[in-house]
């Protein structure tokens, strides 16, 4: 694990717990540090403040998801920044977690993360729906034969979708079958699909794929 926070009060806490739920971690305290960290040795999953001297998380975040599509990035946000938690999930970051939080609720979405990016093939092999192709043992999604770049949580909202097409979901319900949470913010999932459809739609304006179900959620066609 990196964690990559310049409050050392709030990154000893972080490591402490990681520490003793049996995560081996580092520590650095700006972007920069992060980004030189990562390009030498990812780890399997980053825990990133968003107001970082030197380079900021968001902007780690975006340089990150570039390079390595599924590292998983839990961001920590201050309560009042909305907007930059938005930002940070439509580049890519896998979950958040907003201060002051319970260091348990971290280590728990940091679990849940972990699950999904190492989750064990699954039997069902290849789902198709017109263009698009998800093979779950393999974890790769293509469009017209090439390979999509998807986070962890894309493949996966891509990959339930598709394995139940027709069917309309709340986002309730996808947050508690992709991201196994019975509670958060939905906004969350909502950024998600607009990040899928502008990889998987040819108009992500007029998607023709993952359709909205107004007043519920969202439907995956499959005509």
């Amino acid at each position: 694990m990196l964690v990559v926070d310049d409050d050392l009060t709030v990154a000893g806490v972080v490591m402490g717990y990681l520490d003793r739920a049996g995560h081996q971690a580092m520590h650095v305290a700006d972007g920069q540090k992060a980004l030189d960290a990562i390009a030498a040795e990812p780890p399997d999953l980053v825990v990133l403040d968003l107001m970082l001297p030197e380079v900021d998380g968001l902007e780690v975040c975006r340089r990150v998801r570039a390079q390595h599509p599924q590292l998983p990035i839990i961001m920590l946000t201050a309560l009042g920044e909305a907007d930059e938690r938005i930002a940070g999930l439509e580049l890519g970051a896998d979950d958040y977690v907003t201060k002051p939080f319970s260091p348990r609720e971290l280590i728990l979405r940091i679990e849940s993360v972990l699950r999904r990016a190492s989750a064990a093939p699954e039997p069902s092999g290849v789902l198709s729906a017109g263009s698009i192709s998800v093979d779950t043992a393999a974890r790769i999604a293509t469009r017209d034969g090439t390979e999509l770049s998807l986070t962890t949580r894309e493949f996966d909202l891509l990959a339930y979708l598709i394995a139940h097409p027709g069917r309309a979901f709340s986002r309730a319900e996808l947050m508690q079958h992709v991201w196994g949470w019975t509670f958060g913010d939905q906004s969350t999932v909502t950024v998600h699909v607009r990040r899928l459809r502008e990889k998987v739609e040819d108009d992500p304006a007029d998607p023709s794929l993952i359709k909205t179900v107004w007043g519920i959620g969202y439907r995956l066609e499959t005509s």
